[in-house]
């Protein structure tokens, strides 16, 4: 197996919905285990998510967790996760459905360097950008 970078995201206690929503965004299979599942936590967080994964046909890994009450959760950190790539129905696709529901923070439109670029933060509080390849203006 090669070596990936992939993105983690942390939730407080919907990173069930946040994944679910992210399957619905990009497709693919997605994975989850709880802290009840392993026996782990305090018993009343037993049935929040432990760990989460999503896997698309089109290469995209997507984890994410939901963050235990006594560990210190940050939404919307200091990062975003970006998209990037040449195909235009795809990734406008994505755009559209991260933004519902979102804040459009930059609209996607042609940007000075040719491509087409947006960022918005999803119903999670996650931040997103969006490049979709262009020709130089």
């Amino acid at each position: 197996m090669t070596t990936r970078l992939n993105p983690y995201l942390s939730f407080r206690a919907n990173a069930r919905e946040a994944m679910d929503f992210y399957q619905s965004v990009f497709g693919g299979e997605l994975t989850r285990t709880t802290f009840g599942e392993y026996q782990t936590g305090d018993e009343s967080e037993k049935d929040k998510v432990m760990h989460a994964q999503l896997l698309t046909d089109s290469g995209l890994c997507l984890m994410g967790a939901d963050t235990p009450n006594e560990m210190e959760h940050n939404p919307g950190g200091n990062g975003s996760i970006s998209l990037s790539g040449v195909n235009e129905a795809e990734l406008r696709g994505y755009w559209d459905k991260l933004v519902d529901g979102g804040v459009k923070t930059l609209p996607l439109e042609k940007a000075p360097w040719g491509d087409s670029f947006g960022m918005c933060i999803d119903k999670f509080g996650v931040n997103w950008l969006v490049n979709i390849t262009g020709t130089p203006s």
